[in-house]
């Protein structure tokens, strides 16, 4: 059993504790917030743009709760470290728990800036534990699809593929998320998501262009981003929190393939999926799994179980990602394509 500290208990931890509780080789064993949670332990009014409904609660006879980070990290039934912290913190309290000698799972962005994720990569190589950035989307069952029709090859070769993650601002940690310096807007918070399942699928590109502008944070709140590959598909990526109130979330993407397209909308709910052939009606794709926040927080558990390191998503996937927003945040601030 991989015994689990979340720290931070806000929207992401609340889900992270829901996703747990789904899996049976791990369970939360201490929670690390600074602020006093319900004394019933009732986490349902918390909320965010993936909001379930479902009612949520903390046994506290099972799931000790601690004020300072430092009571986490001395207590030696800890196996894994959950960082549900704003991207601020992430840093330094991954780069701690790992000294600690405790595997960490952390939130994305990895870290806020480029350079902070090569001293995490730093710790984690020195310490010998796991570092996996929480990169949900490739987990999630219908990208995952996606990834699989692009390996296995049957409709050719990709010709073109447009990824797309928009809502309106976050109403949940506006003190971190609308605060640009801290966060990095959508572009390092949100859009971050479908730029890391860009490199998942097509690895690191040549050069990025980017447009973006400002909106609710101060920093790039809406992107646009091309990717330059040298085999010439057209790979290109939009994230957003310029849409108005009331709008709520949407994500999906379309792939061209020679002799297909497969497109996923989350607005089509239960027909999000679907695939198209020539000469055929479009079928439905409805692929079995978890949501991506079991199935990435079951993969590291299982690597932990087994003695084993994340093969889905590794440390060097979390610096990549920061490695090539910087460069679309360069673009936008150049208006020129930057190389990589």
């Amino acid at each position: 059993m991989v015994k689990v500290g979340i720290v931070g208990m806000g929207f992401m931890g609340m889900t992270h504790f829901r996703a747990w509780q789904k899996i049976g080789n791990a369970k939360v064993s201490m929670i690390c917030e600074a602020r006093p949670l319900p004394e019933d332990g009732d986490l349902s009014k918390i909320s965010g743009n993936l909001g379930t409904g479902e009612g949520l609660k903390i046994d506290y006879t099972q799931t000790k709760v601690v004020a300072k980070i430092e009571d986490m990290l001395v207590n030696q039934e800890i196996d894994l470290v959950d960082v549900c912290l704003p991207t601020i913190a992430h840093k330094d309290v991954c780069i701690a728990a790992l000294k600690a000698g405790k595997n960490v799972v952390c939130e994305k962005p990895m870290a806020r800036t480029f350079a902070q994720t090569k001293e995490m990569i730093q710790a984690a190589e020195e310490s010998g534990k796991i570092l996996m950035p929480a990169q949900c989307v490739r987990f999630w069952p219908e990208w995952s699809y996606l990834k699989y029709l692009i390996e296995d090859g049957r409709y050719g070769k990709v010709v073109a593929a447009r990824f797309r993650r928009v809502s309106e601002p976050p109403c949940w940690g506006v003190s971190s998320f609308l605060k640009g310096q801290e966060s990095g807007g959508a572009l390092y918070d949100l859009h971050v998501h479908d730029l890391d399942f860009v490199l998942y699928c097509f690895g690191m590109p040549k050069a990025v262009f980017a447009r973006g502008a400002t909106f609710a944070s101060g920093a790039t709140d809406h992107v646009i981003a091309n990717y330059i590959y040298e085999n010439g598909a057209v790979v290109t990526a939009e994230g957003s929190w310029a849409m108005v109130k009331g709008f709520g979330f949407c994500a999906g993407f379309s792939v061209s393939f020679e002799k297909a397209t497969l497109e996923m909308d989350t607005s089509r709910g239960a027909d999000a999926l679907k695939l198209y052939e020539p000469g055929r009606p479009a079928l439905v794709i409805r692929p079995e799994g978890d949501d991506g926040y079991v199935s990435e927080l079951r993969h590291i558990a299982d690597a932990i179980s087994k003695g084993g390191r994340p093969t889905v998503v590794t440390a060097q996937d979390g610096v990549n990602s920061l490695q090539v927003c910087e460069a679309e945040d360069k673009s936008i601030q150049t208006g020129q394509m930057v190389a990589l």
